[in-house]
């Protein structure tokens, strides 16, 4: 039986596959034009939404850029991946996050020696730069139930190291990996604990704790269910973990179309003290609020809207 279509060329096959590509180019460069738009991101806990949200809010209410919010990233890794290849503009960030999971450094300093030498490498290394601090310190905070902290008259980190043979650790994904995480902390304190550790979500670890799935965790100083839950929070008596300012990452090539985010967000310096932060991530977590209203009450508030 003949056929009518003949097998076709290597070059008639390359000349199809060259037409296939460019119309996925020519697909994707019909998207939205990024002239008049900025993409914010957050990482995937309540604290990074509600800040990603507070600028999205000021940047609605102070300019004509159209803002489209893309948040719960997961981690700071894969934000940082994100504003690199410029599928976000900027995205909430803290100084000694940037200094140890993404710059590889110890965890050393102070604030501003922290905060400028962040701003600094990534500038130079990253096109990429920092707003100013927003006025609160997200520090690590290792948790334990408040009335085993009572029962056993505990305060510090290396109070608690006799006991945590006796206990089940549970930690997020990032904190096992982090030069600032889970390796260094047992290594300053001489930490032993009874399994290894419970890695899940962050936005799970204080229900875990409560419950007594798990004995210990490491939280955020800011976290809004740590007075709800009557949790204590050991201090870290031995200063092993650096300064976590938060602050706005920001894409210079942003800044150079949309100067006046830069200006925007500038507003908001010094704004946001550790009690704000906390009740704001207690009135989601706590209180079951949206974000959108907990923020703009908080900016009505402060008069920044």
């Amino acid at each position: 039986m003949l056929h009518s279509s003949v097998a076709e060329s290597p070059l008639t096959m390359a000349r199809t596959l060259l037409i296939v590509l460019l119309s996925i180019v020519l697909l994707v460069s019909c998207g939205p034009s990024r002239e008049n738009r900025i993409v914010i991101g957050s990482k995937n806990f309540t604290e990074q939404a509600v800040l990603g949200e507070i600028f999205a809010q000021m940047l609605e209410e102070k300019t004509n850029l159209r803002v489209e919010r893309r948040f719960y990233l997961a981690g700071s890794f894969i934000c940082q991946q994100a504003i690199l290849s410029g599928r976000i503009d900027l995205y909430p960030e803290y100084t000694g996050t940037a200094l140890t999971a993404i710059l590889k450094e110890k965890p050393q300093g102070s604030r501003e020696q922290v905060y400028e030498r962040v701003k600094s490498e990534y500038e130079r290394r990253f096109q990429l730069t920092l707003g100013p601090p927003l006025g609160f310190n997200d520090t690590f905070a290792i948790e334990i139930r408040g009335e085993d902290a009572r029962r056993l008259g505990l305060h510090t980190i290396s109070q608690a190291a006799a006991y945590t043979p006796q206990w089940r650790p549970g930690f997020g994904y990032e904190f096992m990996e982090r030069t600032d995480g889970f390796k260094g902390l047992v290594a300053t304190y001489g930490l032993r604990f009874a399994a290894a550790p419970r890695i899940m979500d962050l936005g799970l670890l204080a229900r875990a704790l409560k419950e007594k799935q798990v004995d210990v965790i490491a939280g955020n100083t800011t976290d809004g269910l740590i007075p709800v839950f009557d949790f204590l929070i050991l201090q870290d008596d031995r200063s092993y973990f650096p300064p976590y300012e938060a602050v706005a990452v920001i894409r210079q090539a942003t800044l150079g179309q949309h100067p006046e985010v830069g200006e925007i967000l500038g507003r908001l310096a010094t704004k946001i003290s550790d009690q704000d932060m906390q009740q704001m991530n207690y009135a989601v977590d706590g209180q079951h609020r949206d974000s959108k209203d907990v923020v703009r009450e908080f900016l009505q508030k402060r008069g920044l809207k």
